[in-house]
């Protein structure tokens, strides 16, 4: 199946900007976050607030494609509920359990000053006041939302209908830009990053919906940035 034309220009500006610009200007911003936090409380802030409103347009993209390409429904992007509801209700009670163990177990770590595993890829990213915790907050659930509805719905159905790949060779597809889309992290957050993105595709590829992936990945990142606390000796000099 062959996109319309301004499909395919909206969904080619997309991919372009998710493969190449959103990589390089995250690092950027993050760079500068941890250039300058120390000097200024507000570049959090604002630098939460930016990757917020560009996930937020990204995702608007996204629709957008699905609301002017025939080819294309809500459905067809994962936005639909495609298994009983029970079994995924039963699905994110078992993450539940799963997630609050692993989060008892990090506080331990984090109070015992050991490293907590992964944090160092992106600790200039974690709060260290009320507020900033809010904006970590709604960067999580964001994140959850904005990320599954681009790199998995959308980018993995126009792999399918718009290049002709097969689902596995579009999911491959969908989880390399996202997995560069983590460029800020270094190889090694981005090979968590590839771990967790494969699993998620996986849900999604099993369920055919996001609901899952879109509350495992709010979770996920919520349990990173909010939840798990810096090791206390990180905190020496932070006090505010």
């Amino acid at each position: 199946m062959s996109f319309t034309p301004l499909s395919f220009v909206l969904t080619a500006v997309l991919i372009g900007y998710l493969a190449v610009v959103s990589p390089l200007l995250g690092k950027r911003t993050y760079d500068r976050l941890a250039r300058t936090r120390d000097q200024d409380p507000t570049v959090y802030r604002r630098m939460f607030t930016l990757w917020s409103a560009e996930l937020w347009a990204l995702a608007a993209v996204a629709l957008l494609i699905v609301a002017v390409e025939p080819g294309l429904d809500a459905a067809g992007v994962g936005l639909a509920i495609k298994e009983p509801l029970d079994d995924t209700l039963g699905t994110v009670a078992g993450f539940l359990v799963a997630a609050t163990a692993g989060v008892l177990v990090l506080r331990w770590l984090a109070a015992k000053g050991r490293p907590v595993p992964g944090q160092q890829a992106f600790h200039h990213l974690l709060p260290r006041t009320p507020a900033e915790r809010w904006y970590a907050a709604g960067l999580s659930v964001t994140a959850g939302v904005t990320e599954e509805i681009v790199y998995r719905g959308l980018l993995i159905a126009v792999g399918t209908h718009a290049f002709g790949l097969s689902e596995g060779g579009a999911a491959f597809g969908a989880l390399a830009v996202f997995v560069l889309g983590h460029l800020y992290q270094g190889w090694r957050g981005m090979l968590m990053v590839t771990l967790i993105g494969f699993s998620l595709t996986s849900l999604y590829l099993r369920t055919d919906s996001l609901l899952l992936p879109i509350l495992l990945h709010a979770l996920i990142d919520l349990r990173g940035l909010v939840l798990t606390p810096r090791p206390r000796r990180e905190l020496v000099g932070h006090a505010v």
